[in-house]
């Protein structure tokens, strides 16, 4: 793969220019061109998922608002570097005043991860956004809208994003290894959306580091995220319902230090399993286990031993398979 590839998730080429070219978000793209048409639009607040469209969908409107320009009429801004009192009370009250002739008779600033402003500056915006609403329209994007006061969020328009469609996630990628020329197996971008759970900017930087080691196969994309193939997990619980301890240990062992996982990967992992289809288990088993999966990862997360832990979890399960007679 071309050092291009590293553009992807900044380069314009690669990024939606206009509303029109975003998918998904139908119904949220529907308001927000009502907008453009009608040059005028309220206060927004951008909340959802990271990677689900929410900053390309405020610079998209931005674009198909001022034209090539945008940048003119706009103040972006990213409220986790910049999120104090003084950069309110400065910057952005210094670019709200000030009025610039033009066909929309307002500016933009963009305030993203707006959830990580302190408390004293969400306090400073809220007035800044009152008195300067003849001039300026503000966005904020945030990923847990409860951290935004009150006051704040009664004065936007608040648009909720959700988690792409798989079919969009994988059309996506699919057009950038053509975009790139890089060849791929279908079931390894499957296995890339699954893993980024419908967050594209997770799925894409997962495909780059896959592309880095030539043909795109399932084994790369677990190679590359740190993860173990979920056939070896699968296994390790087979192992430990049908007695083999012993053996089944020795698994998890060498998954461990081969993939470099910790315990909590490990229980996410068998957690997901456990409710796999080519994993055949009664349902009594599955909320059993379940339920050590669950004990076992807050002991690891309140500080206990990962290795202690992951080999009285596979005690447990030898000894749940010896009770229910389980051949796996």
């Amino acid at each position: 793969m071309s050092s291009a590839i590293e553009e992807i998730l900044w380069a314009e080429k690669y990024r939606p220019r206009s509303l029109k070219d975003m998918v998904n978000q139908e119904e949220i793209v529907k308001r927000l061109m009502k907008f453009v048409e009608e040059k005028n639009m309220p206060h927004l607040l951008f909340a959802g998922p990271p990677g689900t469209g929410k900053t390309t969908a405020a610079l998209a409107l931005s674009y198909d608002l001022y034209g090539e320009e945008w940048r003119k009429y706009v103040l972006e801004l990213n409220a986790s570097d910049e999120r104090g009192i003084g950069v309110i009370r400065t910057k952005v009250k210094e670019f709200s005043r000030s009025k610039l002739p033009g066909h929309v008779p307002f500016k933009i600033v963009l305030l993203d991860e707006a959830d990580n402003m302190t408390a004293d500056a969400q306090q400073a915006l809220r007035r800044l956004m009152e008195m300067y609403a003849d001039n300026t329209r503000f966005i904020l994007i945030a990923n847990y809208p409860s951290k935004i006061i009150e006051p704040i969020q009664s004065r936007c328009a608040v648009f909720r994003f959700t988690p792409l469609r798989k079919e969009d996630v994988i059309a996506r990628l699919k057009w950038i290894c053509e975009q790139e020329k890089c060849t791929y197996d279908e079931e390894a971008l499957e296995v890339i959306y699954e893993i980024g759970g419908g967050d594209l900017r997770r799925a894409i930087n997962i495909l780059q580091a896959a592309a880095a080691l030539g043909h795109i196969t399932i084994s790369t994309v677990y190679k590359v995220v740190g993860l173990a193939h979920p056939r070896e997990v699968r296994e390790i619980i087979k192992l430990a319902l049908n007695g083999k301890f012993v053996e089944a240990r020795e698994r998890l062992r060498n998954l461990m230090v081969n993939y470099g996982l910790s315990g909590t990967d490990v229980l996410k992992q068998m957690h997901r399993e456990i409710f796999s289809a080519d994993l055949p288990l009664p349902e009594e088993m599955r909320v059993i286990i379940a339920d050590y999966i669950g004990e076992i990862q807050f002991r690891i997360v309140e500080g206990a031993d990962d290795e202690i832990q992951l080999s009285a979890l596979l005690a447990r399960l030898a000894l749940l398979g010896r009770r229910y007679n389980i051949k796996l």
